[in-house]
């Protein structure tokens, strides 16, 4: 259930939209309203801000850059961000509790110091607010589209174009609570893509490496997007791409390149992490013949 003062704060935040006679749902602004039979009602619902992390010793962290008022980390794939269903101890979080504890009272209590995510088996940077001017600062910065986030993705096929973007909407999948899919009613989302190499004798339909530029921040967006064009990620189950790309162990995203104004200073920073070692030697075992 909902109560009427939650139903009007999901309304204030834009989370509510309306589709009548067959037109797309378009965001609610009024918090009162009349809707009627045949009428299209999309709402995102938060998730639950969940119980209070504890810090856990012993999870191994790469941190790629430390001040008062953020820490940058290089994820490794396998490791969960914040806990949730099936994942109550063992994540990055808790991890850095052990070693920052003052990012205890930074934001929600069940993802302290969180303002962006990777995916469970996505490797890669991501930054971390230690305060909570810091955090406001960086959601704020998300929101305007102020935060640079690249990712190398190796796909199946090989695209036509050598650079383009994708500009479709991304919402819950019909088909199953735990999926992401291109939907009509979904939030707006736009990737950005550039060919870096091709392989054209690998897999069924050729391979090729991308590298993906966010403009907005959906869940699964780069796999959602990439599967939608027809190019899904090598080595995601999920989205249609587990046709196997030999060498490739695992799902082939990487978030390679983050940059933003530092949240006091303002100054800008910017970080890089090289592809990880089990990705690196699947592209050398593709050989350095390239067609470009």
């Amino acid at each position: 259930g909902c109560s009427r003062s939650e139903a009007a704060a999901l309304v204030a935040a834009g989370a509510v939209r309306v589709g009548t006679g067959g037109v797309a749902p378009a965001v609610v602004t009024a918090r009162a309203g009349r809707v009627v039979e045949g009428d299209e009602v999309a709402v995102d619902v938060p998730e639950a801000a969940g119980p209070t992390v504890v810090a856990e010793d012993g999870i191994e962290l790469s941190i790629v850059h430390e001040d008062g008022d953020v820490i940058v980390v290089d994820k490794p794939t396998g490791l969960v961000v914040h806990p949730g269903a099936g994942h109550r101890g063992g994540t990055m979080v808790h991890g850095l509790l052990a070693r920052y504890p003052e990012m205890a009272g930074v934001g929600e209590p069940g993802r302290p110091g969180v303002v962006h995510r990777l995916d469970k088996e996505t490797s890669g940077l991501l930054v971390v607010a230690r305060t909570e001017a810091a955090r406001v600062a960086l959601v704020a910065a998300l929101s305007a589209h102020d935060v640079t986030r690249e990712y190398l993705a190796l796909v199946h096929g090989i695209p036509s174009a050598a650079a383009g973007m994708v500009d479709a909407p991304i919402g819950r999948s019909t088909r199953s609570p735990t999926r992401m899919a291109v939907s009509t009613t979904g939030r707006e989302a736009r990737t950005r893509y550039e060919v870096v190499q091709r392989w054209p004798a690998v897999g069924d339909h050729g391979t090729a490496l991308l590298r993906c530029r966010l403009e907005t921040g959906r869940t699964h967006q780069i796999r959602v997007h990439l599967t939608a064009i027809g190019h899904p990620v090598a080595g995601d189950r999920t989205y249609g791409g587990d046709r196997p790309v030999p060498a490739v162990p695992r799902l082939f995203l990487h978030a390679a390149r983050l940059a933003f104004a530092h949240p006091r200073t303002g100054e800008p920073v910017a970080f890089e992490s090289p592809l990880p070692a089990d990705l690196a030697d699947a592209l050398t075992a593709f050989g350095r013949e390239l067609s470009r």
